[in-house]
């Protein structure tokens, strides 16, 4: 499909290409992007290459994965990169990082928003999923702002670095920001309370 631009009020999400090659090559190089996220470390020129030249391009025109570069509408400044890689025709797992220099604005929580709605009301998924390396708590406040249910804890789920580690995990599905399913959906009854034995 064709990449699809979004809009905040403070905020450009459009695709990234090789004209943003730079800028994404020097925001990466910040230890806490390296530190947190699955990508390569050292982050070399190649790489920011390879991802603006062909990941990203290619995950818009097979519809696997939706990369926003996060811009300030005004300069063009990158704030930071969001992505939403489909894991089934209705199931999406979000990742994202900030800048270091535009951390604490708000930018990323409006930006998951912005995505995430369009996930629900543009393709039809029905639930998107966040997971985050246990201790990365910038991530997870995220998540908890923009609405994510925390589900629980992952047994090394994540390989970061050549190490298996612990993975918090949790969702957003349509009717936590008021929209409707594709699917109805049916939960789980609460388990009755477990009888109290002398």
């Amino acid at each position: 499909m064709e990449p699809v631009t979004l809009t905040t009020d403070r905020l450009l999400m459009r695709t990234v290409g090789p004209p943003d090659t730079d800028a994404v090559y020097e925001a990466v190089q910040d230890p806490d992007i390296l530190r947190w996220t699955t990508i390569p470390s050292p982050y070399l020129y190649e790489h920011a290459h390879s991802f603006t030249h062909q990941l990203v391009p290619e995950g818009w025109n097979n519809g696997s994965m939706f990369t926003w570069g996060l811009f300030l509408p005004e300069g063009e400044d990158l704030v930071g990169m969001l992505g939403l890689t489909m894991r089934s025709m209705s199931d999406a797992e979000i990742g994202f990082w900030a800048a270091k220099e535009h951390r604490g604005n708000g930018y990323v929580t409006q930006a998951v928003l912005a995505a995430s709605r369009w996930a629900f009301v543009d393709m039809s998924i029905d639930r998107v999923e966040w997971r985050a390396e246990v201790g990365n708590t910038p991530s997870r406040a995220v998540a908890e702002r923009t609405g994510f249910t925390i589900e629980g804890t992952l047994r090394s789920a994540i390989v970061h670095q050549g190490v298996r580690r612990d993975s918090w995990v949790g969702s957003l599905l349509p009717s936590d920001l008021s929209l409707p399913s594709t699917a109805p959906y049916l939960p789980a009854p609460p388990r009755p309370p477990r009888p109290n034995h002398p």
